[in-house]
């Protein structure tokens, strides 16, 4: 039996280089057209939170800035978000797609299998991370030749990946590939990684999961940190608007019928026209309020309270 209970959750302090951000907009929540997803730089508008490790922990050992996991400053450009309505965000690790060059064993242990993946097919923003045990953690999906989608549900953890090297082995097994690899201390283009599972459970042996075929696409994703979705509203008023409008300081001008409705600066923040509609014997049917198009800047609240 338990006596304690212990946390699984760590607070992520991912880089924004490795963070995906799409977004999708729809005018009103009951919009039934097929959201168009664009993408953002994550670089620009996503920054983390540095903090001083000493002041923080109080260890005076402690040097330095860190990064304060967890809490990042989210900056939405206004020409990204100009029109009223709802917008989705959608964080998510950085996914990388590049295609297995091969699959196959070490030649000094045949019982190790991996993908080969040529660093030269990978995007050129996305190569500094294929190094010596840089891809460590990454989770691999496969892409259906047939399709060209994502098979759902179905994924590889990478365990280890190191430089490597082609070498041809004399085999008495015709049937056996040729071609095996070795690792590399040097830097080459050829990267072996190792995932899991790859071996056949001891209980079938003849049972060899599936780790994928040369030629295949792979789309290969950080588990930095998981997946998550905000929803913004842009609207027209706020509470502070509305405020200006129930009491907010007020004047109406009379002769020429405008009411102004001033902000907490007392600056126009809006102005009607105030008049009446009657009928051929003088009879008023209508009193009308009218927004003015154009602003009167003499009725400053400041100009008429001093007369």
């Amino acid at each position: 039996m338990a006596v304690g209970s212990y946390g699984i959750v760590r607070p992520a302090d991912v880089s924004p280089d490795d963070v995906e951000i799409l977004y999708h907009f729809v005018n009103d929540r009951l919009a039934a057209t097929t959201p168009v997803l664009k993408k953002l730089s994550s670089k620009t508008i996503l920054t983390p939170i540095y903090h001083n490790a000493q002041t923080i922990t109080g260890d005076t050992a402690a040097q330095g800035v860190e990064i304060l996991g967890g809490m990042y400053n989210l900056k939405l450009l206004a020409n990204d978000f100009s029109r009223l309505g709802v917008y989705t965000l959608h964080l998510r690790p950085k996914q990388i797609r590049t295609t297995i060059t091969d699959c196959g064993v070490l030649a000094s242990l045949p019982s190790v299998r991996g993908l080969i993946i040529d660093v030269s097919n990978v995007p050129s923003e996305d190569r500094a991370k294929f190094t010596p045990q840089g891809l460590v953690g990454y989770r691999i999906e496969y892409v259906s030749a047939t399709t060209n989608q994502k098979v759902p549900n179905f994924y590889k953890v990478v365990t280890s990946c190191f430089y490597c090297t082609a070498v041809t082995a004399n085999l008495s097994n015709t049937a056996a590939k040729s071609v095996r690899y070795q690792y590399s201390e040097g830097t080459t283009n050829l990267m072996f990684l190792t995932i899991t599972p790859s071996s056949a459970p001891s209980n079938k042996p003849n049972s060899v999961p599936f780790i994928g075929s040369p030629g295949q696409k792979v789309i290969l994703t950080n588990t930095f940190f998981n997946p998550t979705t905000i929803e913004i509203e842009m609207i027209e008023h706020d509470a502070s608007t509305l405020a200006n409008a129930l009491y907010g300081n007020q004047t109406k001008a009379v002769t020429p019928g405008i009411y102004t409705i001033y902000d907490k600066d007392n600056q126009i923040y809006k102005q009607y026209n105030l008049f009446e509609i009657k009928d051929d014997f003088n009879e008023t049917l209508y009193e009308v309020r009218e927004q003015r198009t154009t602003i009167d800047e003499t009725l400053n609240f400041d100009t008429i309270t001093d007369v």
